[in-house]
């Protein structure tokens, strides 16, 4: 399923005059996206660390312009690698803003799809089911999550070979209207681009995302439930802990949209927990409080129970 996520305004452009670089910086309001994204995104310092680099290529590369130093413009297709939940959707995001406030692209809104946006069932169907994709995404980012689902040389008959064709062309001649950002599990995002040599020439940026520590995941915890104006008694707040270890364990961990849906269950049973006892008054305390009951009515623990731990 698709998405549109639409950009900030976008600065004025960076002016002709004396080239001071922590002007230029400020102007550009690339600050206020690279300290939102250290301030709103838990660990992730490797990606980060890229994020800032690319931002500083791209800001040295337009004041480099303005004295006539130009080197063609860089490449901006990427590839994010990594598990589910690591943060790969929200830095694209983070990304298109950097690029549209530095004028590297026209709107800088971020459309994300999967091989179902782009890819049709029968003849003649992809062609134009992909151009029309990146009709919407032009002037901006395109995100295609899982992108090796593109690709399967098992069916002489899959037509996203068509798809990837066509993302080829208009990645080559278009490249100042659009950056691609291609993601997925590492492993079989290598071997993605190992299959399709074109494409793995055309993405100059490899970030590989991380997958979050317990203390980082506890972290993101606490600021989600800030977020939603709740917080965990200290009881709660050590079965949290031992919830993460043991479910970090567990096949199909989606680091922190694991973390998110565990806390949507443990709301689910404060309220339920709540609600039982109507007839008496409730505190504002209460109804903020998770308390450890409703993390540990978790079938986490009773998986773990049950294997005799």
């Amino acid at each position: 399923m698709s998405a549109v996520i639409e950009p900030q305004p976008a600065a004025e452009p960076l002016g002709t005059g004396p080239l001071d670089l922590e002007a230029a910086y400020r102007q550009s309001q690339v600050a206020e996206v690279l300290e939102g994204l250290e301030r709103d995104l838990i660990g992730l310092l490797p990606v980060k660390s890229r994020i800032r680099d690319i931002a500083a290529l791209l800001l040295i590369d337009k004041l480099r312009s303005t004295l006539g130093l130009g080197a063609g413009a860089p490449a901006l297709h990427m590839s994010f690698t990594g598990n589910p939940g690591t943060g790969k959707t929200t830095v694209a995001l983070r990304m298109a803003e950097i690029l549209h406030r530095l004028g590297y692209v026209r709107k800088g809104h971020l459309v994300a799809v999967t091989r179902d946006d782009l890819v049709g069932q029968y003849i003649g169907h992809t062609a134009p089911k992909t151009r029309e994709v990146l009709k919407r995404a032009m002037g901006g980012v395109l995100f295609i999550d899982e992108a090796y689902y593109l690709y399967r040389p098992e069916n002489e008959r899959d037509y996203g070979q068509e798809a990837i064709e066509i993302l080829l062309q208009v990645m080559e001649n278009q490249r100042e209207d659009l950056v691609v950002i291609f993601a997925g599990y590492k492993q079989r995002m290598d071997t993605f681009f190992h299959s399709n040599p074109g494409l793995s020439s055309r993405v100059a940026h490899h970030i590989d995302f991380p997958d979050y520590s317990c203390d980082e995941l506890l972290a993101i915890a606490h600021l989600m439930l800030e977020q939603m104006h709740y917080q965990l008694s200290p009881a709660a707040d050590g079965a949290l802990r031992e919830y993460i270890e043991l479910r970090r364990a567990q096949p199909h961990f989606a680091n922190a949209r694991s973390i998110r849906n565990a806390l949507d269950r443990a709301r689910l049973r404060q309220a339920s927990r709540l609600f039982e006892r109507r007839g008496k008054p409730i505190s504002r305390d209460e109804l903020v409080t998770i308390e450890a009951a409703d993390i540990r009515a978790s079938r986490v623990f009773a998986e773990e129970r049950a294997h005799g731990h």
